[in-house]
């Protein structure tokens, strides 16, 4: 059976058309000192699994999810940025004091805030992934998912090079922090008002 060559080209472009903002919010989580790069890594990971996943059950049983539903995941990194904003606000550092203070739940609230972001965000991807897959052997689909896993580490890496990069580095560290919660906020706003969701609220 002659290699899938057309999923592997259609895997990379699915991919870069729908994570070209999930860039810029990497860049901002690599950029906090109080998230480790890994769990970064992990987060991301976690969260464009879960939207594969549900764009795979959302294929299978032929269900397309109505954007208002999905864009109300847009709640989740306004509630986020909007923390983050509180915190700086009051010059506080909580996520310093939780690392010290439970290191374990703050390494998992860590995972699972980049996940969010990234689950939030993809209201898009499961739009454009279901059709997709619906239509995909099984072959393609795992192709495609295994482009989806390689693509992912190079988006992080990108985002992590530019933050740790001599001359653009210095910059990200710092006001990447700074940036993080409105742009955490625009793009959960977004989201909602994108997917329709405003008229749900």
């Amino acid at each position: 059976m002659p290699f899938p060559a057309k999923a592997l080209i259609l895997g990379i472009t699915l991919f870069a058309a729908t994570n070209i903002d999930d860039t810029f919010v990497l860049l901002g989580f690599f950029a906090d000192p109080k998230y480790r790069a890994h769990r970064v890594v992990i987060g991301q990971y976690l969260g464009i699994a879960t939207l594969v996943a549900i764009s795979l059950l959302a294929a299978l049983i032929a269900l397309i999810i109505p954007p208002a539903y999905v864009g109300l995941l847009g709640l989740l990194p306004i509630a986020i940025g909007a923390r983050k904003l509180i915190d700086l606000w009051g010059g506080r550092d909580r996520g310093e004091e939780e690392l010290e203070r439970h290191p374990a739940s703050a390494a998992r609230g860590q995972v699972l805030a980049v996940a969010a972001v990234t689950i939030a965000n993809g209201g898009d991807n499961i739009g454009v992934y279901t059709p997709v897959f619906a239509v995909r052997s099984g072959i393609e689909t795992a192709v495609i998912i295994a482009v989806f896993v390689l693509m992912t580490a190079l988006w992080c890496a990108i985002a992590h090079w530019l933050v740790h990069h001599r001359t653009i580095g210095a910059p990200i560290h710092r006001y990447g922090h700074l940036i993080l919660p409105p742009l955490l906020i625009g793009l959960g706003l977004s989201v909602l008002f994108e997917s329709g969701s405003f008229a749900l609220l």
